[in-house]
């Protein structure tokens, strides 16, 4: 007998382990310390201290928690399968809402306010897109508009006889701020050091923990509340199925409206908060017309980054803070020098692909690389009409670059009707 050659069952393959896979967290953690080397090496050899300084870091974590809130507000409202353009418009109601009920009655109040004001307008959208069906980015588009002009009615009727322009209100009263003393003289003397990485590391660890007000503690605490809450708890699993496959849902008992209401009314006031933020923190006299500055759309770009998780989101309104902080400080050369980091973090992509034999990635990242030192190179700085628009720059360019692993619930914007199939 003449032995006969089989192929392997399809079980006894080989394939690659999953174990040599490097976990999510991990990646991003490297990512992080690759930004952070390039970063501080920048710093040194352009001689911009700025980029890693405490008060770059404070102006970063000032200017990104309303985005940050508002990205939130958006995961609460996608997960459910509520597409929300209108986090422009709950903001601005937040703002105005903050503005008013902070000069009469203190910051708490205001806070409170703000929620309110903003939950209003995302129950206006859920009445428009779950009730009555009205296509989502149409009924977004005009709760910006109505949340724009209702602003500006009650400013005119309510500000206007005491601060005597109808732009602005009178000053608010802000949240105290607070610091970790001795810890924030500690960093501050090691950070004067100007030694490479540890002066940087301590620059940013004294921005995070100086001047520190109890709404930027509460943006951070509901990261991981929204986190606990979306996929670790029985309310969480019947919110993000409505998202998912409502007929599915409803078929296993879930009231598809109530959650998709609650949602949409939640994502409003999260929106309102941010715009509380820029009402109650310090840096702000009070509110003033369009001061949002087109954050909301901000936000709704850093939940997409993140990926619709809470953690991912955090990483973008970070981005777009910081961006957004440095160009308000020395922004000319901050901002141009930010061209010689992405340089190094190109290098570091085509390093990676070039270990991983991807030649054509490695290519596009090089060619990337060499425009980005070119603009360096040639260019002693950037003008003000470009510096100004940096975080919407820095938007567009993240998201282009994070379109190819984007995965929104898979009935985010659909219109759904009780009963159908």
């Amino acid at each position: 007998m003449t032995a006969v050659a089989t192929e392997p069952a399809p079980t006894e393959r080989k394939t690659s382990r999953p174990g040599h896979r490097m976990p999510g967290w991990a990646r991003v953690l490297l990512w992080v310390l690759v930004g952070f080397v390039a970063v501080s090496i920048t710093s040194y050899e352009t001689g911009v201290l700025q980029l890693t300084s405490s008060g770059t870091v404070q102006a970063a974590v000032r200017l990104g928690i309303p985005i940050l809130l508002c990205a939130l507000g958006g995961l609460w409202a996608e997960r459910a399968g509520i597409i929300n353009i209108g986090l422009e418009g709950m903001m601005i109601l937040g703002t105005w809402g903050g503005a008013w009920a902070g000069y009469q009655w203190g910051p708490l109040a205001g806070l409170v306010a703000a929620a309110v004001f903003g939950g209003l307008g995302g129950l206006v959208h859920a009445v428009a897109t779950v009730s009555f069906g009205v296509n989502h980015i149409v009924s977004g588009v005009a709760i910006n508009l109505l949340g724009a002009g209702t602003a500006k009615y009650l400013s005119t009727l309510l500000f206007e006889p005491i601060s005597q322009n109808p732009r602005e209100s009178p000053p608010v009263p802000k949240f105290d701020t607070y610091s970790m003393q001795p810890m924030g003289g500690w960093l501050q003397q090691l950070e004067d050091l100007q030694r490479f990485g540890i002066s940087d590391l301590a620059g940013i660890i004294g921005g995070l923990i100086t001047e520190v007000s109890p709404l930027t503690m509460l943006a951070y605490l509901l990261v991981p509340v929204s986190y606990l809450v979306l996929w670790r708890s029985p309310f969480g699993l019947r919110l993000r199925s409505c998202g998912e496959n409502p007929v599915a849902a409803e078929s296993l008992g879930v009231n598809v409206y109530r959650y998709k209401y609650l949602a949409v009314i939640i994502s409003g006031a999260l929106a309102g908060l941010g715009g509380a933020a820029l009402i109650l923190n310090p840096g702000q006299a009070g509110y003033l017309e369009n001061q949002t500055n087109n954050r909301g759309y901000i936000g709704l770009a850093a939940m997409i980054f993140g990926n619709w998780r809470p953690g991912g989101l955090l990483g973008g309104a970070a981005l777009f803070g910081y961006s957004d902080g440095l160009q308000l400080r020395s922004g000319e050369t901050s901002v141009h020098a930010l061209f010689y980091a992405a340089t190094l973090v190109l290098v570091a992509v085509v390093v990676l692909q070039l270990w991983r034999r991807n030649w054509f990635a490695s290519g596009i990242a090089l060619v990337f690389a060499a425009v980005m030192y070119s603009v360096y190179w040639f260019t002693d700085e950037l003008p003000d009409e470009l510096t100004a628009y940096t975080p919407h720059l820095v938007t567009l360019v993240v998201l282009a670059a994070a379109s190819q692993r984007l995965r929104p619930p898979a009935a985010d914007g659909l219109q759904y009707r009780r009963g159908e199939d």
